[in-house]
């Protein structure tokens, strides 16, 4: 019996869940394993939010809601946009999905068709891809390089930019690398994407409050509002509250998109959690100085990860620009071998050695589409980086 259809054929499953998994695994056999491969704030959810949550179901808010959200959900996100990115969307611009990946795959199955393609800017979020081939389309990777920060330029896009190019998927605060565009580099894009209106834009901005270094939060849609009918803007609370088991994401844009992603999400699950909504519209709408505080931890997890990798030999950490992750250079590291004579002959090799070995949790750059390069979660306490980065100093220092 053949159980695995063919449009699996290419899907990997989430790199960074399985590498967590393999993780979990090992501490249930009574290792000391520190995973720092699943992206994930270790913070309570705030009190305010888990009262509202409790209040909802206590007050009856248990049946099915609306597939698109609640009108007081959509209303509080509204208020954050327009709050947040200067943006403007009415209600039946917006929907609410089980987490940012599914606006992002309802978003697809919407509007493509089998063939067409979808721009991805390397290094990336691995279900990008994956998203786009479960859905018989083609990923198109454009190489942003190391030595520019990973950014896209208008030259590059340009240069990958074709007839049935249909998406365009642009992260800011971005998840490997923790890029940040400026506001000058997104207008320089957003002039190239006007000559070819076949192209949506999905710009994800699921980690807009995690930004260091006097970085800003910028939307596209509003930097450039010629392109706004053509951007899906993509957001959640998993990352900014601490929500990422609550599963809420949310996206705005076109109604006519909006409308199209909603039919798809009808057949899919008939909407998200009316609990969790409510959660997120407390999260939304209630006092933000827990969003403050966890970005101040997180700039300090980034501060000592930057500093610590800086005197590992062999390995180079630019410091990243927002998120809580950190894309590591290690291809000096290709060619070594361990102490017990095992070849670290690619970048998987050698995470391979520092979990089963030293016991840290990382997960391979090619993932991202970032070979020579391993990325690792700062989103865990500073005694535990410190620990794992004493470990993984450790590591690379018996290669030979």
């Amino acid at each position: 019996m053949q159980y695995r259809a063919q449009r699996l054929g290419s899907v990997l499953p989430s790199a960074s869940a399985g590498v967590s998994q393999i993780a979990k695994s090992l501490k249930a056999q009574g290792h000391d394993v520190i995973d720092l491969g699943l992206g994930e704030p270790d913070f309570a959810t705030p009190d305010h939010i888990i009262d509202a949550a409790h209040e909802a179901a206590r007050s009856g808010q248990t049946r099915y809601p609306p597939t698109d959200g609640p009108a007081e959900l959509k209303a509080a996100i509204a208020a954050k946009f327009q709050r947040d990115n200067a943006l403007d969307y009415q209600s039946n611009e917006i929907i609410v999905s089980n987490g940012a990946k599914q606006v992002i795959f309802n978003a697809l199955m919407a509007t493509s068709e089998p063939g067409q393609k979808v721009l991805l800017c390397a290094p990336y979020f691995d279900s990008y891809e994956n998203i786009a081939l479960l859905q018989g389309l083609q990923p198109v990777i454009i190489p942003c390089s190391p030595d520019n920060g990973f950014r896209l330029t208008p030259e590059l896009l340009n240069a990958h930019l074709t007839a049935d190019t249909r998406w365009l998927m642009l992260n800011s605060p971005s998840n490997p690398g923790g890029v940040v565009y400026s506001r000058a580099e997104l207008e320089s894009i957003a002039q190239v994407l006007l000559q070819h209106p076949q192209v949506l834009i999905l710009s994800d901005e699921i980690y807009e409050k995690i930004l260091f270094d006097g970085n800003e939060a910028l939307s596209l849609a509003a930097v450039c509002p010629a392109l706004k009918d053509r951007v899906l803007t993509v957001n959640g609370v998993s990352k900014a509250y601490a929500m990422t088991g609550w599963r809420i994401g949310y996206g705005a844009g076109a109604q006519p998109l909006i409308a199209a992603m909603t039919t798809v999400q009808s057949q899919i699950s008939s909407g998200a959690c009316s609990i969790a909504q409510a959660a997120a519209a407390a999260a939304l709408n209630g006092p933000q100085d827990s969003v403050a505080e966890f970005c101040n931890v997180f700039r300090g997890r980034r501060d000592l990860v930057v500093e610590r990798i800086a005197a590992i030999d062999k390995l180079e950490l630019p410091a990243p620009g927002g998120a809580f992750y950190a894309l590591i250079r290690c291809s000096e590291l290709l060619g070594t071998t361990t102490p017990d004579g095992v070849a670290i002959d690619s970048v998987a090799d050698f995470v391979e050695h520092l979990l089963q070995q030293y016991k840290v949790a990382a997960v391979p750059g090619t993932a991202y589409a970032a070979d020579g390069f391993f990325r690792i979660s700062t989103a865990t306490s500073n005694d535990l980086l410190a620990t794992a980065l004493d470990r993984l100093e450790q590591c690379v220092a018996q290669l030979t």
